[in-house]
């Protein structure tokens, strides 16, 4: 089974996916590979693997060692074409759709197809769209791009409605590692509305109940990084927050049961 189906099987059975980001500019190997662990005991659902710079040499074996250890999906978030690896499940095949720098619309998507090819791996063509957090990201920054202003729902729409006709199995929508601000839910409810691909959301989201309001308004999968680096003691509380409609409709059913044995 892909990976894609994975994650969508994932979606329908949980009514949300909670994937973990692991950075290898911030972390050791042994410190991603015990985040990897507890994440996966935790209830994580999978891992993205990227960094919007790649300042060490340790990329490859970062992933090689996650894989080794975890039996979720193991998947690169790059930041640019360097960051491919034999070693992961797959690949979000990145488009900044919502900037107008050509090197990420499809310069370093042309760098990197051969070696996708070449390693075998599974390419999830995503589009990805920066909203605006309140202060400058590291992805920002790098991208040499302006983010879609977070009170401008409608060009947030816009855009993720051509990323689905351009033939993107997932919009992503970023306000970047560290943002002071995640992505509003009236964003991520307007492009529910609007669009019949699944939305992933990362950036800015510190507490389980802020993750619970995004996944209320429209969240396919949530993205959690910088928080698990600085307390992984609250992974099982995400999990439980992301998994809220499962959860829900569990409960639902088993009340519905109840009821008819009455």
């Amino acid at each position: 089974m892909s990976i894609y189906q994975q994650l969508l099987n994932i979606k329908n059975e949980k009514g949300a996916g909670f994937l973990v980001l692991l950075d290898p500019d911030r972390l050791g190997i042994p410190e991603i590979v015990g985040l990897a662990k507890k994440s996966e005991k935790g209830g994580a659902d999978g891992f993205l693997v990227g960094s919007s710079l790649l300042l060490s040499s340790r990329f490859d074996e970062s992933i090689k060692q996650i894989r080794s250890n975890v039996n979720l999906p193991v998947i690169i978030f790059p930041g640019n074409a360097n960051q491919v690896s034999k070693y992961a499940d797959a690949i979000l095949f990145l488009s900044l759709v919502s900037g107008r720098n050509p090197h990420l619309l499809i310069g370093e998507q042309v760098k990197a197809a051969p070696m996708i090819k070449e390693f075998g791996l599974e390419p999830i063509p995503t589009g990805y769209l920066i909203i605006e957090s309140g202060k400058t990201t590291s992805v920002q920054f790098m991208s040499d791009t302006q983010p879609i202003p977070k009170d401008k729902p409608d060009i947030a729409k816009a855009h993720a409605l051509a990323a689905e006709y351009l033939g993107m199995k997932f919009v992503f929508l970023e306000a970047g590692s560290g943002a002071e601000n995640p992505v509003p839910d009236l964003i991520i409810r307007e492009i529910r509305d609007f669009i019949s691909i699944p939305i992933i959301v990362g950036g800015g989201i510190t507490e389980p109940g802020v993750a619970y309001k995004k996944v209320e308004n429209g969240a396919s999968f949530v993205v959690i990084g910088n928080a698990l680096e600085k307390d992984d003691s609250i992974i099982k509380e995400f999990a439980e927050a992301i998994h809220f409609k499962h959860e829900r409709e569990f409960v639902r059913t088993q009340t519905e049961k109840d009821d008819r044995s009455l």
